[in-house]
């Protein structure tokens, strides 16, 4: 009698989790993460709060490089990871530091943009410095321009948080109206990401570009649209004069412009996964997947939201 070796038993696959379920998942993570994030603005305690979100700036920057530069190499490009990311928390500690007073020269947003400027030209230069010190990669350019884009991509757009966070409002503005407009652009932001999956899921029939992201539809994109929109006019009406020159034309405005800008930006980390052949950028949060997916909506919407607040809001 022989023994035959006994066929090893294939894993069961996972269950496909319904739609309602993914949506209850990564509704609670959101409100998990921002809750921290929100509270330890409105702790009451200065330097707790600057504390807490300069870490909480550094870890997403830091968590955001590393799964951008694991989709470089899933994708088969080379790229420095660990020179990109030390640079990046460089970078944004740099701007917390100016922004903060730390270095005693933050009169003006332009200080801050100015030594932004002068890091990314170090940068470039040190990618080249990089480079040269590489003996055995042939691909310089694919390599520091990969580089160069993450940084760029995660650190350089979350520190205009920093800048709305530490913005120098007119006199007669709240001491806190900063953290106002923190808490402002992120509903607005996240509200357009609820009002696109709902919508979509429900009535989404017609895809928007199902080669980058098949589960987007033009039904989802107006959901977005008109919910990021209601919350904007809602939150802007109960916050009153804590949103420093605020009123119903500007919050219709930043209402359509931040839920178009949020699609957008979901649309843009879509293609990175998409060419990297990978469903999420990471598994830290259920429901939603890892610190880009998290991000996505909100990092192009920093900058948007922090020049019409310096140049509409403000002038």
């Amino acid at each position: 009698m022989t023994n035959e070796p006994t066929p090893p038993v294939a894993p069961a696959p996972s269950p496909t989790l319904s739609k309602g379920k993914v949506f209850l998942r990564r509704l609670a993570s959101s409100l998990v993460l921002w809750t921290v994030v929100v509270g330890a603005l409105f702790s009451g305690n200065k330097l707790l709060s600057d504390v807490v979100f300069i870490l909480i700036m550094l870890l997403l920057a830091a968590s955001g490089m590393f799964e951008f530069y694991g989709l470089v190499r899933a994708r088969g490009l080379v790229c420095f990871r660990k020179f990109g990311m030390a640079a990046g928390l460089l970078m944004v500690a740099g701007t917390f530091l100016h922004c903060t007073g730390q270095l005693g020269i933050h009169d003006s947003p332009a200080r801050v943009n100015d030594f932004e400027t002068i890091f990314l030209i170090l940068f470039v230069l040190g990618l080249c410095i990089r480079q040269f010190m590489a003996k055995d990669n042939p691909h310089g350019i694919v390599a520091m321009a990969t580089t160069l884009l993450g940084l760029m991509y995660v650190p350089w757009l979350l520190n205009f948080i920093q800048k709305i966070e530490f913005f120098r409002f007119p006199v007669g503005a709240a001491a806190d109206a900063g953290t106002f407009y923190v808490l402002y652009f992120i509903l607005v932001t996240k509200f357009s990401d609820v009002g696109a999956y709902c919508t979509g899921s429900l009535i989404g029939r017609h895809k928007m570009i199902p080669r980058i992201s098949p589960g987007k539809t033009w039904e989802g994109f107006g959901g977005a649209v008109v919910i990021s929109t209601a919350a904007s006019v809602t939150f802007a009406h109960f916050a009153g004069a804590k949103l420093h020159g605020m009123n119903l034309t500007h919050a219709l405005i930043l209402g359509v412009v931040l839920s178009v800008s949020a699609v957008i930006g979901d649309l843009i980390e879509s293609l990175f996964k998409r060419e990297a052949g990978v469903k999420d950028s990471g598994g830290y949060f259920p429901g939603i997947g890892g610190i880009l997916d998290l991000l996505d909506s909100l990092l192009f919407n920093a900058p948007l939201m922090y020049l019409y607040l310096r140049h509409v809001l403000t002038r």
